[in-house]
């Protein structure tokens, strides 16, 4: 526990160490309107929750991520479970999940978040055959056995796909918005980009660092208490 406290107290220093040198550079340093002081940025980002235009971006945002990301998490699920238990399935996506492995993340947004069923498929398939013999031996349905039996055993590998999907779903949506976007936080700092107006886009692009941290430590959270029983056991 203490080595876990001096580890976050040694990044918080470090990171009160950057803003500090970004200020001092940008006052004393380099007198470029591409670099605006860390306090213009700050007072940036209070302004734009005053006039309520980062309010309503960042719900932009978060809307369209978490209903893609839902959707992507059912779809996830669905096709993973039935790539580890059926082999024509697997069969038939495992050469689909091959060609879009190399292919950058901007140039595949929407199926992006499909491919955490990976997880989900190396979860299933890593269930313990005793389990699954004991459930035949008792002759538990197929349902039954799936909703009993697997999708316990591959709640772990299933949450860990949705911790990495979720920083990737925010990163596709911004990366979205960017280059096709009409609201939300990438198009806000596109147009802040465009009208010159560097603190407020910096001040964005910091907001956006802090509710990426948010929503990994909301997951975390989360996932603690779902997967008590899981920490109980691997202790």
């Amino acid at each position: 526990m203490h080595r876990i406290l001096r580890s976050r107290l040694s990044g918080i220093l470090l990171l009160i160490a950057i803003f500090l040198l970004w200020q001092v550079a940008a006052t004393s340093w380099i007198d470029s309107p591409s670099l605006p002081p860390l306090s213009a940025v700050a007072a940036s980002l209070v302004a734009g929750f005053q006039s309520g235009e980062l309010p309503d971006a960042v719900a932009a945002s978060l809307w369209a991520m978490m209903l893609g990301y839902c959707l992507g998490v059912l779809c996830a699920v669905a096709v993973g479970s039935a790539m580890a238990n059926i082999r024509p399935v697997r069969a038939a996506f495992d050469p689909i999940i091959e060609l879009l492995r190399p292919i950058p993340i901007p140039a595949i947004v929407p199926p992006l978040i499909l491919l955490f069923g990976m997880n989900t498929m190396g979860g299933a398939r890593a269930v313990d055959p005793i389990a699954l013999d004991v459930g035949r031996t008792l002759r538990v349905g197929r349902l039954r056995m799936v909703r009993s039996i697997i999708i316990p055993a591959s709640l772990p590998y299933i949450l860990a796909g949705m911790r990495t999907s979720l920083s990737l779903a925010l990163i596709t949506t911004i990366t979205a918005e960017l280059i096709a976007g009409s609201a939300g936080i990438g198009y806000y700092i596109l147009a802040m980009q465009y009208a010159m107006r560097t603190s407020e886009m910096y001040g964005a692009i910091l907001l956006l660092a802090l509710i990426g941290y948010l929503l990994n430590h909301l997951f975390l959270a989360g996932e603690r208490r779902v997967l008590h029983w899981y920490r109980t056991e691997s202790a």
